[in-house]
């Protein structure tokens, strides 16, 4: 093979990567980064209905909680970081155990997917994530979620996996605007499809190198 022929199998091999793996379904990526299952929620069984009496119960003092506070933030999506202190708030006031997730070294680590790490009195667990929208963007088709390989996962249980979606407007308090919950809306993830899209990337150290340096100014 010629050095022109193999340079272009090479790149249409490298574009044929680069195309995004799609409708993979949650599951199974989680099985495949973590090692462990996700737990079908059963509407019928008795454990899962508790499960969600307890929740639902949780979620009401939550979003009571945070409509009173008011979230002050300049930057809508920074409202779901916010928000999270008063679901696990709501969860721990009700005798079930939610905490930033240990991950796989032992660490409490907040970024990352999962949000909430949860144990029901029963001592069985649940992964949550806590997302916001509002009724323009909440049938939006851009990227809203995301989780990606760690060698220290946040997943080390087989589990339920479920997302609060809290519907979030502006209001004025006290002269100022802020960020409030008025409706949450809570789903299983078990069957949700994801997607795979590959980047190019590099660091600043990758980006400055001196030998790549054409020019350089500043204030005289």
């Amino acid at each position: 093979m010629d050095k022109n022929n193999y340079i272009k199998q090479l790149e249409e091999t490298i574009s044929k990567f680069l195309k995004p793996l799609k409708d993979i379904p949650f599951p199974i990526a989680i099985k495949a980064i973590s090692g462990h299952d996700v737990l079908a929620f059963d509407k019928n069984s008795h454990e899962d209905k508790e499960l969600l009496s307890r929740l639902t119960k949780a979620m009401d003092i939550a979003v009571k909680n945070a409509y009173k506070t008011g979230i002050a933030t300049v930057r809508p999506n920074e409202v779901g970081n916010h928000i999270e202190p008063f679901v696990k708030d709501a969860l721990n006031s009700i005798g079930m155990r939610a905490e930033i997730p240990l991950t796989s070294n032992g660490k409490h680590q907040s970024a990352g997917y999962p949000d909430v790490f949860i144990k029901d009195i029963d001592n069985r667990i649940t992964y949550l994530e806590c997302k916001t929208y509002n009724q323009k963007s909440i049938g939006s088709s851009f990227r809203a979620f995301y989780f990606q390989p760690s060698e220290s996962s946040k997943i080390t249980h087989d589990a339920r996996h479920l997302m609060v979606g809290f519907e979030i407007i502006r209001e004025k308090r006290n002269g100022k605007s802020v960020f409030v919950p008025i409706h949450w809306k809570l789903y299983t993830l078990e069957k949700m499809l994801v997607q795979v899209k590959h980047e190019f990337n590099a660091s600043n150290k990758g980006m400055y190198k001196p030998e790549a340096l054409l020019a350089e100014g500043g204030i005289k």
